[in-house]
């Protein structure tokens, strides 16, 4: 059965305060639902997104049949978390550009167009922005929330922000915090983006340009680090492109894996917007909820009051298992109920969007526990 989605937009008047210190009013989210919410409206499952994903979560629009959501092998009728029993809720954030106000948008003070004035946000005010969503549907309390990367950071941040109002929290391939390594890889992409000479100080879409070079090798930069070393050997090797001899040049392609990356960076730099690149990546430097009780990680998640199912998979380098043994550590100091599964695939971090069954399996128990503790 195929999932039809519809995408919808919530205006919000009221000013939303940020951590900066700065706000936002006059912002719209936009968001996509799919299933029925019951009459105890105590089914509803919050899916938060990745860096360059979108609120866009399963489905296909009925105009666009190719355009499938970005996890749809884990949401829909039948699949672990299935829409026949549970009404899932996909928000895209602030500051991205997909639909939700974000710097390609006019700033309402000033009837000009954002660019990079658009304030900072941080995984903490994608949380509050959610909350006002799930407030305007009527929904007090989610049976979950859920998200891979850093929407399992933001799963995280709701049992923080708002104990009393998650029962659930599934995070995959997620982190406490980002490592300096990590923070490094976002340091580079962001540099390549604002020296970019069509960056114009963020300020590109008044000149008609975009900063496409600057994109370009983001995304190379980051898809390198999503795949493990593993999965680059399996798939390309030393192949020289269409098998050809060396040609001995420094500026053309010679090999495959250089062919895929810089497909992947043109593919990314049309749609793409660079201040919501660097954005999103600084709200990924930012979160670390253990920074408050002098990096104690325990004494953060004491306020928890959710049960937690964590994922991690052997191979991911950028968010590795250990780093999700860390809250696994932590929550069991506090004496919560968590479950954690470790999944052997070779896939590197982007394994949390792919079809691994034992994968797969895990998150269809754990939500046929959570179905059957609230039917």
């Amino acid at each position: 059965m195929t999932l039809i989605a519809h995408s919808q937009n919530m205006q919000f008047d009221a000013p939303l305060a940020l951590q900066s210190g700065a706000s936002v009013r006059g912002y719209t989210l936009a968001y996509e639902t799919y299933g029925t919410l019951n009459a105890q409206r105590s089914n509803a499952v919050l899916i938060c997104h990745a860096l360059n994903a979108s609120h866009h979560v399963a489905g296909v629009y009925a105009d666009q049949p190719g355009n499938v959501g970005w996890w749809d092998s884990m949401i829909g009728p039948g699949k672990p978390v299935d829409t026949d029993r549970f009404f899932v809720i996909g928000v895209n954030n602030l500051g991205s550009c997909f639909g939700s106000t974000g710097p390609m948008h006019a700033n309402p003070d000033t009837g000009r167009i954002y660019g990079s004035d658009f304030p900072v946000v941080t995984v903490e005010d994608w949380v509050d922005a959610q909350a006002r969503l799930i407030d305007a549907l009527g929904i007090e309390r989610l049976a979950a929330v859920m998200g891979g990367s850093l929407g399992g950071m933001q799963a995280l941040s709701w049992t923080l922000q708002y104990p009393d109002r998650v029962r659930h929290a599934i995070g995959v391939a997620s982190a406490p915090n980002l490592t300096a390594e990590n923070i490094a890889f976002n340091e580079v992409a962001r540099r390549a983006i604002t020296t970019d000479p069509d960056f114009h100080g963020g300020h590109f879409y008044e000149h008609g340009v975009v900063p496409k070079r600057g994109l370009r090798i983001a995304r190379m930069v980051g898809h390198i680090t999503y795949l493990s070393d593993d999965v680059m050997n399996e798939k390309f090797g030393r192949q020289l492109r269409n098998g050809l001899e060396l040609q001995y040049t420094t500026q053309d392609i010679e090999f495959q894996i250089e062919s895929y990356l810089r497909y992947q960076g043109d593919k990314f730099s049309e749609y793409f917007d660079a201040n919501t690149y660097l954005l999103i990546t600084r709200a990924l430097d930012y979160f670390d909820p253990a920074k408050r009780f002098d990096g104690n990680l325990s004494r953060a998640l004491a306020a928890a009051r959710a049960k937690f199912l964590l994922v991690s998979f052997t191979t991911d380098w950028r968010f590795s298992p250990a780093r999700s043994r860390e809250i696994v550590k932590a929550l069991l100091d506090n004496g919560r109920d968590i479950s954690y599964a470790e999944i052997d695939a070779p896939h590197g971090h982007d394994a949390f969007l792919l079809e691994d069954p034992q994968y797969l399996a895990v998150v269809r128990a754990y939500f046929e526990r959570i179905a059957a503790e609230h039917s």
